[in-house]
């Protein structure tokens, strides 16, 4: 038998499973008793479907008791008398042997004795079956004898045979049950249990009431780990559950009306946005008065927060909880909650595993260092925060390390905690000081994405700085890739910066606060300051931009500069020690003639002003990476690219004054990724010089764009896509030639310029094409001939194309084709046969949309009216089929959402659609509104085998738009085809490239069910 701390760490589907006759309680005793046990928000399974006698338990209900946690046997006068009774109590007892089920017998209107016997009117129901099926008779004898010796319940024998109160008594037994497992508290939370258990009974979940209980304690303390260990255990049992975390950040950086719209769009599911904190006050309380709910406000320090937020407890349904963190008790005493416990720190037991925990290598255990781990728990004095930093600081250093360590820490005052932490701080390389000192002041909470540029620029090599702070326990990366820390240790960077000079803000390193911004920028050119590297020019109280406070000629070390709002004034000055510039809304034509950022690394303007970055751009910036200039309305010119030798991202977008590019571009040697999209651009540079050019981006509006062709090998051009030139097809002839490794090609026609196809082009030379997109081409009458490669094939809007061209028969891996909004092939159906015939329709998925195609008449079964339909598949089906084919005839019209596609295996059954009317083969051609999507699944899921001997599988079709039919069918594997032959070419999954990601996404929702999307657009690389 499964021992009970073993199963007590599963989790279950449902927390009680019911066994009963249906003709003799179902519509009584177990009716009232499963109303009881949903009201008390126990996950119950009822079988409600009558099943005649003789028919077996299906394997639903089996899997059913597998996934529960308890399970109820009513045993009543006719229970013996149903097989399936009988065969499901068997498994019951076969689960409460080997995985710990739990089992409560209820002996409703019959004795133990006549059931452990098998004795009077129970009996003779027994014999009735035993007849019937010798062979299980032993079995359900065993199963009975077992049962009937479990400790249960004899309703005649409990509150005087009063029905409500024993069914009440039932429940409550079951609620304690299911409130004292444990499967929610991670073990390795050293001294946790205990906690969870002393602040759940204070909770007193099940009885009725709001109630509201609060942690307090030090910071580091665990309240945050105890509250999120209790929420985890108990929030099943609750309507509606919601998390708020980090409320005094969140509080200060977004307002309190921003937390209030979390905690409704979660509970209520659907995104609300709170314009005042007094309607949110409204909201909670009009939408929630009548939920139970569980709520968890973590980190509140201000009793304004707690007034917004759970104001009162009339404010919420009965029932509900409201678990409240903080390090100051008086909120919670302000607000009168239930109950406040105090958060205890580790004991010196439990300390001492904690600091083991990150002190000691497992398989190198230290040793005689007993006496020097007591010293560091006792200096910790059990806050947890501080043993874990303490802990991984000391990891892999020697005796002699241990003691030098430990007799600094007598140098920084006990009285401050904060001060313990620095040790990790001071063990940091100068880089890594800076970084984590920027992450502190700026960064918490932003995403490590956003961030890593800004960091590059100012030279920080974050990869693996971060790494570093990460294992130093000084920063974690949330679910979510954004930067946290543990309160302590960003008070710790704080006091840091502002250790030397706690009273003259213009002499730290970094300004975060409002009123030390305002008073260290208030344009005195007479205040010194050769100090501040970084500033936060952003009001988090009322969210205005300070950028309009002028800035000091004196402030020389500024490293970056970030303004998310536009300013009327533009600055007279600015730090040439800039690294990085983020700046929403320049407002001058140009920067300050006296600006000459030799060190900037990152540009990026937005929305600005500016005609000309500098008056005559003779500027030489020699560090400058990335250069980004967005919707830069007036841009008349752009630089003499020889001044940034180093650049290697330029975009260039909605600039649309712009006619030309400096020619200089054309031989810059450094440049990796081009995205030019300008609608009046007339001439672009010539490109085979960039030889380190990977990604090329171009697009204009004008008819008369000059793209001059290649003359020379492109090796490193992976990517490329064009819009607007009249000489496209000479280029792209180039092309073919001179970029032996291109991957994506995107030829977009939006102003019938290009006039390509009226005579023919050949791609094939091109070799490992993967993704070939003729979106547009209006004047495309054949597809060109392109390499075996390809993979993805778009050429939507093409509105004289009829014809595929031959160089589809060679394409094995064709995956996705889509043809639409244009004109109507005349080859389709040979199109659908080769992609049936290749290799990508084994493990992958294959879509094809076009329009107007005639569904070919060899599929079967017929189309019908409807968006369900269900396939029966033939026993061992996957060694002659290798998928699904399913047709859909859709609307034609702009794809607000991709239609999806659900599958999912039942028991049985046979094809059939939810409306019987056919959709004829030859009517889906006349109807120019609608769309044919034909598209190939083959899912591993559904090949092992378990789910391979036949059965049915269920299909529904989910879209916006109509579905003139439906049908599914099975697809023969073809003679060159097999499970082995299953990977695509090497170029598929070149590492160089492996950010162009070509592959239909999927996502397995459960072992027996899988959805996906039809994707009427292709993929392309993640950069755009």
């Amino acid at each position: 038998m499964t021992s009970s701390s073993s199963s007590s760490s599963r989790s279950w589907k449902y927390d009680v499973f019911l066994s009963f006759r249906g003709e003799d309680t179902r519509k009584t005793f177990v009716d009232h008793l499963y109303k009881a046990l949903e009201d008390r928000l126990v996950r119950t399974y009822k079988d409600d479907i009558t099943l005649p006698r003789g028919e077996s338990v299906g394997p639903a209900l089996l899997e059913a008791i597998e996934e529960s946690h308890i399970a109820v046997i009513v045993f009543s006068k006719n229970y013996a008398d149903s097989s399936w009774c009988l065969d499901e109590l068997v498994h019951i007892m076969k689960c409460r042997d080997e995985m710990g089920l739990t089992v409560i017998p209820v002996f409703y209107d019959v004795d133990p004795s006549e059931v452990r016997y098998q004795k009077r009117k129970f009996g003779e129901a027994f014999s009735k079956q035993e007849m019937k099926n010798v062979t299980k008779a032993e079995f359900w004898r065993k199963a009975l004898v077992d049962a009937s010796n479990i400790s249960g319940w004899e309703p005649k024998n409990v509150a005087s045979g009063h029905e409500a109160a024993v069914i009440q008594n039932i429940v409550d037994a079951i609620s304690d049950k299911l409130l004292s497992s444990n499967s929610d508290i991670d073990e390795e939370l050293v001294g946790m249990r205990a906690r969870v258990e002393q602040l759940i009974s204070r909770l007193e979940v099940g009885t009725g009431g709001v109630r509201m209980v609060g942690i307090w304690g030090v910071g580091g303390g665990g309240k945050t780990t105890l509250a999120t260990s209790v929420y985890m255990k108990i929030k099943d049992r609750f309507r509606g559950h919601c998390i708020v975390d980090n409320i005094r950040e969140e509080s200060s950086k977004h307002g309190r009306t921003t937390l209030q719209g979390k905690i409704l769009s979660t509970l209520l599911k659907t995104q609300v946005v709170v314009q005042s904190e007094e309607e949110g006050k409204c909201l909670i309380k009009s939408r929630l008065c009548h939920s139970n709910v569980l709520i968890l406000l973590d980190d509140v320090d201000d009793c304004k927060q707690l007034e917004a937020l759970a104001g009162s407890h009339k404010w919420f349904g009965d029932g509900s909880r409201i678990i409240i963190t903080t390090r100051d008790e008086h909120v919670l005493r302000t607000r009168k909650v239930d109950h406040i416990c105090p958060v205890t720190l580790l004991s010196q037991n439990e300390g001492i595993r904690l600091f083991k925990k990150h002190a000691y290598n497992e398989e190198e255990p230290l040793k005689d260092y007993g006496i020097l781990s007591l010293r560091v728990v006792s200096y910790a004095d059990g806050l947890p925060l501080a043993l874990k930093v303490l802990g991984s600081f000391l990891y892999d250093k020697d005796e002699k390390e241990w003691m030098s360590t430990l007799d600094r820490l007598k140098e920084i005052p006990e009285s401050e905690i904060v001060e313990k932490l620095k040790i990790s701080y001071d063990g940091l390389k100068t880089a890594e000081k800076e970084l984590f000192l920027d992450i502190v002041c700026f960064f918490r909470g932003e995403y490590k994405d956003d961030a890593m540029e800004i960091f590059e620029a100012c030279g920080f090599h974050p990869h693996i700085g971060i790494k570093v702070l990460i294992q130093k326990a000084l920063i974690t990366i949330d679910s979510q890739g954004s930067f946290d820390m543990h309160d302590l240790v960003q008070e710790m960077g704080h006091y840091i910066v502002r250790e030397e000079h706690p009273n003259n803000p213009e002499k730290h390193s970094r300004l975060w606060k409002y009123e030390e911004i305002r008073n260290v920028c208030p344009g005195d050119t007479t205040m010194e300051n050769d100090k501040t590297e970084g500033i936060y020019p952003y009001n988090t109280d009322d969210h205005q931009p300070l950028i309009y406070l002028k800035m000091d000629p004196n402030i020389k070390k500024l490293r970056w500069l970030i303004v998310k709002e536009s300013s009327s004034e533009a600055p007279d000055f600015l730090s040439n020690d800039l690294q990085y510039i983020d700046w929403y809304g320049y407002p001058a034509s140009s920067f300050p003639d006296s600006f000459q950022p030799t060190n900037l690394a990152v540009l990026n303007m937005f929305r600005s002003l500016q005609k000309e970055l500098w008056k005559g751009w003779k500027h030489h910036l020699p560090h400058l990476k990335v250069l980004r200039l967005r919707w830069m309305k007036e841009l008349v010119s752009t630089p003499d690219f020889d001044g940034l030798p180093s650049l290697q991202i330029l975009e260039l977008d909605r600039c649309d004054k712009l006619e030309e590019i400096h020619p200089s571009l054309g031989n810059h040697k450094s440049l990796k990724y081009i995205r030019v999209r300008c609608p009046d651009l007339k001439k672009f540079p010539r490109i085979d010089h960039m030889k380190k050019l990977e990604n090329l981006h171009i697009t204009s509006l004008h008819w008369n764009l000059e793209i001059p062709e290649i003359q020379s090998v492109m090796e490193n051009l992976v990517k490329l896509f064009l819009s607007g030139s009249y000489r496209m097809q000479v280029f792209l002839s180039s092309v073919a030639i001179h970029c032996p490794n291109l991957i994506s090609l995107a030829v977009n026609e939006y102003n019938g310029s290009n006039h390509l196809s009226k005579s023919n082009f050949n791609l094939s030379q091109l070799t490992v094409l993967v993704h070939l997109d003729l979106t547009g081409c209006i004047w495309l009458e054949k597809l060109p001939e392109f390499p075996p490669s390809i993979v993805i094939l778009r050429a939507n809007g093409c509105k004289r194309l009829t014809d595929v061209g031959d160089s589809i028969r060679n394409c094995k891996w064709l995956c996705q084709v889509s043809v639409i909004y244009g004109g109507i092939l005349n080859d389709g159906d040979r199109l659908l046969q080769s992609m049936l015939q290749g290799k990508a329709i084994e493990n992958h998925s294959m879509v094809l949309l076009l329009e107007g195609l005639q569904i070919p008449r060899e599929f079967r079964p017929r189309l019908q009216a409807g968006y369900k339909c269900t396939l029966q598949l033939p026993e061992n089906w996957c060694n002659d089929f290798c998928g699904f084919l399913m047709c859909a005839v859709v609307q034609v019209g702009l794809l607000v959402e991709n239609p999806m596609i659900t599958m999912k295996q039942v028991r049985g059954g046979s094809m059939g659609i939810d409306s019987q009317d056919d959709v004829d083969s030859e009517d889906s051609q006349d109807d120019v509104d609608l769309e044919d999507s034909q598209d190939d699944v083959d899912l591993e899921d559904f090949r092992d085998d378990k789910k391979n001997m036949g059965g049915a599988v269920s299909f529904f079709i989910s879209t916006h738009r109509r579905c003139g039919g439906f049908g599914v069918s099975l697809v023969p594997r073809t003679s060159g085809s097999g499970p082995t032959d299953t990977s695509p070419p090497e170029y598929y999954h070149d590492r160089k490239r492996k950010k162009y990601d070509f592959k239909p996404e999927f996502e397995i929702e459960d072992d027996l069910t899988c959805t996906f999307r039809i994707p009427s657009t292709e993929y392309i690389s993640r950069d755009g």
